[in-house]
């Protein structure tokens, strides 16, 4: 979606390297036409991290925490409120809303796609709550909730009779704004109280220079970090440069840790001004920054070989040729379920 998953999902502020802003974010689709794809699935993510997955086909909430575990198993009632909500409330929901589209679009088959995303944001210094809602509708912004007004805002033409309905639906608006300002803030706290410890690691990645051809950029590649708030890019002379620079977006890992990449081209630089060059790892609220030199020697090609990066701050330590292999493998995963468009995502 254009913009849809472009929103911050969550802000991050470092306070004597505590978290003082958290944030939940629920991503919901719903699906028709389509027997290959599951009709609902849905996941949580608090403060970025992936912490809760369900699909409808596996009628199971997963934890994806053991502290979401542990929630689960001291308050029954919050993990049956999960589950009714995985399997009825927004299976439902979601089905009807699709038909009403279907019809108010006049579409009468084919394959289509509804996607939610919903939550809050909480400030736990100030106390101040902040609230989310908004839709998409086959790939593309459709409608999204305003707490101000308390009225939907229809992002495309074809949205406004669908915001001209649910805005007459006073309970709904009530509920609505009653669940992104209250009931989902008081579930992230109850997350944050719980998963604090786990919210708050910071994990350093190990970082490495990949090159697939002579002529190809050189890819610094950071890989095993966390969270996901980090930056990476290329300086000459001690300056950041945006020129011939190409940032990838940050992806999941399958261990809940992220990677990203940012290459560089290289045709028109000279080998003499190679050293000129340096690549920079910045992860929130971490004081140090890992550095790594533009060097032939240590670029990974298909004709050479790796020097990886380790956890240091502007240090390099070689590791094993079996983690090189296991970075190779990680350039190609990326994990996070069917939300794949996030840039025009």
């Amino acid at each position: 979606m254009k913009t849809l998953f472009l929103l911050l999902l969550f802000c991050l502020v470092s306070s004597a390297g505590k978290i003082v802003k958290h944030s939940m974010t629920i991503f919901l689709t719903g699906s028709s036409g389509d027997p290959n794809i599951s009709e609902f699935v849905s996941a949580l993510e608090v403060d970025g991290s992936l912490v809760g997955y369900c699909d409808i086909n596996k009628k199971k909430v997963e934890p994806k925490q053991d502290w979401v575990k542990k929630v689960f198993e001291d308050d029954p009632q919050h993990f049956e409120w999960a589950t009714q909500e995985c399997f009825e409330n927004g299976p439902n929901l979601f089905k009807v809303v699709i038909q009403d589209l279907k019809q108010h679009l006049n579409q009468s088959g084919g394959i289509h796609i509804l996607q939610g995303l919903l939550g809050c944001e909480w400030d736990d210094e100030t106390g101040e709550v902040n609230g989310f809602m908004q839709f998409g509708y086959d790939g593309e912004d459709f409608i999204s909730f305003d707490l101000k007004t308390l009225t939907w805002i229809a992002l495309k033409p074809q949205a406004v009779t669908i915001k001209l309905m649910w805005d007459t639906d006073k309970a709904d608006t009530k509920y609505n704004e009653k669940l992104v300002t209250e009931i989902l803030p008081a579930f992230l706290k109850k997350y944050v109280d719980n998963g604090n410890s786990s919210l708050q690691r910071k994990d350093l990645p190990s970082v490495s220079l990949l090159q697939k051809t002579p002529s190809s950029p050189v890819s610094c590649h950071a890989t095993g970090f966390y969270p996901d708030s980090a930056l990476m890019f290329w300086r000459k002379d001690g300056e950041e440069i945006h020129e011939d620079v190409d940032h990838g977006e940050i992806l999941p890992n399958h261990d809940g840790s992220f990677q990203m990449s940012v290459d560089l081209n290289l045709l028109s630089v000279t080998p003499e001004d190679w050293r000129r060059y340096d690549c920079v790892f910045q992860l929130s609220g971490v004081k140090n920054n890992i550095v790594i030199k533009l060097d032939k020697a240590e670029i990974r090609t298909n004709w050479g070989k790796t020097d990886i990066r380790e956890k240091s701050s502007d240090m390099t330590v070689p590791i094993t040729a079996a983690a090189v292999v296991l970075v190779l493998i990680l350039i190609t995963a990326v994990g996070l379920m069917a939300y794949k468009k996030k840039k025009g995502e």
